[in-house]
């Protein structure tokens, strides 16, 4: 089996500023990765590249055997991305802003109507979906945008900070949705997160960045043991010289 995404000596310059510099890692089919690093050090660069939304200055990234560069066109087919900063349209409900984004994705009225059912069923919001989202609190718009970005059962979804500034009990269902929605279908999936929490309980493997590279990578309770540390933020304190 190979890699659901291959990154390989990755530089991003922007003018003066080298956002990524020579970044490798690999994320196995299947499972939860997580990308955690400061501000400024080059998660949000990397999954845009893997999304195809930028290039890299030198380097390559390959989603399962293709070319995020050359090819692409058949990586978008394959990967759904939500950035940190997404938004629904504020004058559609939650059923119509579903529908209208399933349409990109769908090629009859019955897999439309199958994967319109497969997102209401992830977001929860049950009645909620006949009002505007304009009426949404952010935790239900981030449940809405979670389950947009799940709802085509993508081979990799790529997630920027999905529970950022949610109170408890969204942070907690947008996890349960990621988490629940990879046992059942196999979705591979990359997130970048702030929370240190968040990435242990959600994450099979992880990485954590720095200055544009990865400083460290393995499993969390790897990475404690190692590091002789009690949780993650520890460990990213002691890695790059902090503690």
């Amino acid at each position: 089996m190979g890699f659901a995404v291959e990154a390989k000596a990755l530089v991003k310059q922007f003018g003066n500023i080298r956002a990524l510099n020579g970044l490798i890692f690999q994320i196995k089919q299947g499972e939860i990765f997580g990308l955690i690093g400061p501000n400024g050090a080059g998660k949000t660069t990397t999954l845009r590249i893997i999304s195809t939304l930028i290039v890299p200055t030198s380097g390559n990234v390959e989603v399962f055997n293709l070319d995020s560069v050359k090819q692409a066109a058949q990586v978008r087919k394959i990967i759904s991305y939500l950035p940190e900063e997404a938004g629904a349209y504020p004058n559609l409900s939650g059923n119509e802003y579903l529908e209208f984004m399933a349409k990109f994705n769908t090629k009859s009225k019955n897999e439309l109507h199958e994967t319109i059912k497969e997102a209401a069923k992830i977001s929860g919001l049950e009645e909620r979906l006949r009002d505007k989202t304009k009426t949404y609190s952010k935790g239900m718009k981030r449940r809405l945008l979670v389950a947009r970005a799940l709802m085509t059962r993508p081979k990799l979804a790529v997630l920027d900070e999905p529970a950022s500034g949610l109170d408890v009990l969204h942070a907690y269902h947008v996890r349960e949705i990621i988490k629940t929605y990879v046992k059942h279908h196999g979705v591979t999936v990359l997130l970048s997160s702030h929370n240190m929490l968040e990435v242990e309980y959600l994450c099979d493997r992880i990485a954590l960045i720095d200055k544009g590279k990865i400083v460290v990578e393995g499993k969390a309770d790897d990475l404690k043991k190692k590091y002789q540390s009690e949780n993650l933020e520890e460990v990213f304190a002691k890695v790059v010289g902090y503690a």
